[in-house]
């Protein structure tokens, strides 16, 4: 941690630092587990969108531009595309994710690096970290 030059150097008490690795440790895990219900409920939101989408565009189809048809003959299906320009404010707003998605790798390393850290931190007798070893967990916390 250093700015101008000049480096910060400060004792971090490492019961501060074990109790704030772990606290991550369960958060890291419950967001992963909770991970498939929030993909979930989010899909249910997102086809939502699609229909409120596709119910907008149909009310507005008056005001289309482009239009563009393609009809396949050989399983008779007529595909319609066509552009509308949305200054309206009654657009439907797309759903966003409030949650991080964790890829299952990214998960195992993660959980790992902290895991191993809380080990090396509770087998020490010093009662502070120095500032190069916070550093080395701080991007966790």
């Amino acid at each position: 941690m250093a700015r101008n030059g000049k480096a910060i150097s400060v004792k971090i008490p490492t019961i501060k630092l074990i109790t704030a690795l772990e606290a991550k440790l369960a958060q890291l895990e419950a967001n992963y587990t909770k991970q498939d219900e929030n993909e979930a409920k989010y899909q249910i939101t997102y086809k939502a969108w699609q229909t409120k989408l596709a119910e907008f565009a149909i009310a507005h189809f008056s005001k289309a531009e482009n239009i563009r048809t393609n009809y396949r003959s050989w399983n008779n299906s007529l595909n319609v595309d066509f552009d509308i320009i949305t200054k309206d404010t009654d657009f439907p707003a797309e759903p966003q994710k409030d949650y991080e998605v964790i890829h299952s790798h990214s998960y195992r390393e993660m959980k790992e690096e902290i895991s191993n850290a809380i080990r090396i931190l509770k087998m020490t007798d010093e009662e502070t970290v120095n500032t190069t070893t916070y550093n080395a967990v701080a991007r966790y916390l």
